[in-house]
């Protein structure tokens, strides 16, 4: 873990009922030395900061990387701290985004960083990760269809193909032909003979979109 604590930006309200315990929770957080600074803005006092956000609701936070809205217990704002501090954890992070149906506010941190493609692939190979995650993942990854980034996962990839799973395989397969990388072809071409007819089909298909 991160030894250097992340900083926390909160937009509140006066009229919010929620807003002073999300309040006291990042102030305890403060104490605990979990963050390394506060920021704390009254919406209606600076409205265009807000604005400059796209800030819509309060309790909005910003936590490190990512931005979290509406009430969060104190549980949850440690979490969500400690995995700011952690970059191995945004995996867990981007679980939990698209498990709540939030797979555009990953679309936009993988579209600040393309890199962070990778935190995908250990949901994936998660056989089980739930149906709306599993999509949600594979909507993200294929919004990069052919770029250099989805390139980059292929010896990830290489080894889903491996998995016991044949869901896993099914996907390692479908984010293979999305890849439209010539480096993906000896991966499909060994999916073509597996014991699993779908993943047989996908990559079929992917090798068709080569």
């Amino acid at each position: 873990m991160s030894s250097t604590p992340p900083d926390a930006l909160l937009f509140l309200s006066g009229q919010c009922p929620h807003c002073p315990a999300v309040l006291a929770g990042l102030g305890e957080l403060l104490k605990r030395g979990l963050l390394g600074r506060l920021e704390a803005v009254n919406l209606e006092a600076q409205p265009g900061a807000a604005a400059d956000l796209g800030v819509r609701a309060v309790p909005w936070l910003r936590l490190g990387p990512y931005v979290l809205s509406g009430t969060r217990s104190p549980a949850e704002l440690e979490t969500w701290a400690r995995r700011a501090a952690d970059p191995a954890a945004m995996a867990d992070a981007f679980h939990d985004y698209l498990k709540q149906g939030n797979a555009a506010r990953v679309l936009i941190m993988v579209g600040e960083d393309p890199a962070r493609l990778a935190h995908l692939l250990p949901i994936l190979a998660n056989p089980d990760a739930s149906l709306n995650v599993r999509l949600g993942a594979g909507m993200v990854l294929e919004e990069h269809a052919g770029s250099p980034a989805l390139a980059a996962l292929l010896p990830g990839l290489a080894d889903l193909v491996r998995n016991a799973d044949a869901r896993v395989r099914a996907d390692a397969a479908h984010v293979l032909g999305l890849t439209r990388a010539a480096a993906a072809r000896p991966e499909l071409e060994r999916l073509l003979g597996d014991a699993d007819a779908e993943v047989r089909e996908i990559a079929a298909d992917g090798l068709a979109s080569l």
